[in-house]
Parts: structure tokens; sequence; C-alpha cells
């Protein structure tokens, strides 16, 4: 018998669990360690801070998938990975051995120049989302003139503003949103179309867009031409960082500590351990840190795991050279882009919500 163990249950994992589920096979013991039964897709969260999707659309069973897939579920954060003596360790202090381990575990938000906003910061990576975010709508519900800003510029921080903006002008029309994204305005990297789209709908909606850096402070934002925006609360989009304790497990890993693997996802420094989504770092440059990637990478992680344990060839993954981006612009409105073609309206909104309701399908969300 080869132990498998699934470390997160991110985007890719599931397209795992739901292999294992399809071949039941007898001669692999299987274990999902996740702190959480459930997973939140975050494809959907634009639309769940706008409040068109109520929360249990928008999460997967951990729980349920595992059962199905004959695994067992461990409902813990993993906390430590020591690679030479195949083990990862949990944060009840269990140590779990295996002989294949994956990691799905995601990115967390980089925070560290907004840390003095105290508990007024929110990071979009948090555990502790979903239920900070009603705790902001109660609060904007009761106090007039209620200030939120979403620091970031790129896709998430364009779509959690728009969204915010959305759901804080239902609940008290006095709100304000502030959108601080850097020099270089909102969707940095992308190309004049979609920038211009989100610009206007982000001037649509009443958005305030900020040019500038921003500290945390304990007044509040201080950009970088010396104004200060007195806010209640402040959501950060501020790029990812990998978790700390993936620097020490002995494999290797970038600079930046994302687990470094080949086309195959594996580790390129221990065979043993594969990774996919955010947390990992390809030696090729071909793979993006997206959902759409994430999610392209399941049925690739799920062959060559099986095929390792089994000491088959693996198969390697060829990333598409384009994708369909999809970003929600908050009042039943997105904005689609496929290569140089950009365009925007409520057909987009529709085509994002049939194909997010049909990920959801697939995993078993009615």
């Amino acid at each position: 018998m080869k132990h498998l163990v699934l470390v997160g249950g991110g985007h890719a994992h599931l397209f795992v669990l739901q292999r294992l589920a399809k071949e039941r096979r007898n001669d692999i013991v299987t274990t999902l360690i996740s702190p959480s039964r459930w997973q939140y897709y975050s494809g959907m969260l634009p639309g769940w801070i706008a409040g068109l999707y109520e929360a249990h659309e928008c999460r997967i069973d951990l729980r349920s998938l595992a059962q199905a897939a004959d695994a067992r579920f461990i409902e813990q954060a993993a906390i430590g990975l020591y690679a030479d003596d195949k083990q990862v360790e949990t944060s009840d202090r269990q140590r779990h051995p295996y002989d294949a381990l994956s990691l799905d575990i995601g990115s967390e938000t980089n925070c560290r120049d907004l840390t003095l906003l105290g508990d007024r910061l929110l990071p979009v990576r948090s555990s502790h989302f979903h239920e900070r975010w009603q705790d902001i709508l109660g609060q904007a519900r009761v106090q007039p003139g209620y200030r939120l800003a979403i620091v970031g510029g790129g896709a998430a921080g364009v779509e959690v503003a728009l969204a915010a903006r959305t759901a804080l002008a239902r609940v008290q029309t006095s709100t304000h949103v502030d959108l601080v994204c850097g020099v270089n305005g909102p969707l940095r990297g992308m190309g004049a179309i979609p920038r211009r789209l989100a610009g206007r709908a982000l001037a649509r909606l009443g958005v305030t867009v900020h040019r500038h850096r921003a500290t945390g402070t304990h007044a509040g934002l201080r950009l970088d031409d010396a104004e200060t925006l007195e806010v209640n609360a402040v959501i950060a989009t501020t790029g990812a960082s990998a978790p700390q304790w993936l620097r020490a497990t002995g494999a290797s890993h970038d600079v930046s500590g994302y687990v470094r693997v080949d086309h195959h996802y594996r580790s390129v420094s221990h065979p043993s351990i594969f990774a996919a989504g955010d947390i990992c770092a390809s030696t090729t440059g071909q793979v993006q840190r997206s959902g759409v990637y994430a999610v392209r990478a399941g049925p690739v992680l799920a062959h060559n795991l099986l095929a390792a344990l089994k000491g088959h060839p693996l198969t390697p993954h060829r990333p598409r050279r384009r994708a369909l981006y999809i970003l929600a612009t908050g009042d039943r409105q997105a904005m689609a882009t496929w290569g140089p073609l950009s365009g925007s309206g409520r057909w987009a909104w529709r085509l994002k919500d049939w194909i997010d309701r049909r990920f959801m399908r697939r995993f078993g969300q009615p």
C-alpha cells in the first residue's frame, strides 16, 4: 500500500479527489489535510461580496469529496514539511508519513506595509474573510459615511472594489469606497482596452481611484503624496507571498519561498513531492498564478500523482498560450478578455455565471 497525502483543498486537488473517487484504488491510501472542510471558490467571491450569491453556493465540501474518494480527512492546517523524512506536520503537532505528497494550499496576502492598521485590515486571502465581510456590512449599515479602502490594483483589487461598492451602496447610500492601486493604475500589465473598461466601471459605480502607494498607520492609509485616508476598514489584495514554513522544508524553492517544480508539477529536488496552484514556481516559466491555470493543472496533477506511485511515466503539462479572463464588475456586469480581444456588459456576466456554476456542479454543488 502506498500513502498519498494531499495538503490543501485548492482547485487542482479537487480534480485529484474526483479521479480517486472514479478509480477507487485499493493499492493507495489517501489523506487530505485542510484547515477547513469548506473550500470557497475564488471565482465566485466578487459575486458573493456583491450579494449575488449565497455562501453555500460558493463553497465545496472537502469532507464529502474525501469520503467519495475513500480518503481520510484531517481538519488541521499544515505547519511543517520534512522532505527528507517524507513527513508533513499539522497544527496539532502530529506528523503524517507519505510516499507521495502534493501541495495545493494557495498563497498568502502580502500585507507587510499595512500591519499598523491592526484589526481594520482584512487580507483577501484570510481564512476569516467571509465572516469579517459580514461584520463590515453590519458596521456600514449603522454608520453613515463608512469608508472602505481596497489596496492593490490587480484583477482581484478591481473586482473586490466594484463588488464592495455594489454591496455597500445597497446597505447605506453614504458609504465610500477607495481603490489604492499604485502609480500605474488599475490592471497594470494588461492591455489598454481592459484597463479602459475597468476605469469606466470604477467611475460608473463611484469608486475613487488613487494612483499612489499606501502605507498603513494608526491614523489610516498614508499615501505617498502625504495624504492620509481615514478609513474604517481596508481589504488588502496586495499580491501573494508563500507561507513562511515552506522555506524550512528542505525542498527546493525560489527566492520568494515557492516550491520549484518541473513541467510535471514535481519538485525539482524531491521526486516524492508535487505542488500546484499559487504555491509552486515552475522552472519552465510557463505556469501563471491564477485560478484558470490552477484548474487546468488539476487533471495533469491527478495523472502524475498516481503514475508516480506506480512507477509509470509522467505527463508534462503544456499550458495553452491564451486563457479567457472574465472579471466581475459588481452590478451583474463583467468584462471579458481573450488575448487581444476585450468586451464588457451583461453578456459577460451571464457567461461568467454559467462557467462558475458549471464548475461548482462538477464538485457536488447543486
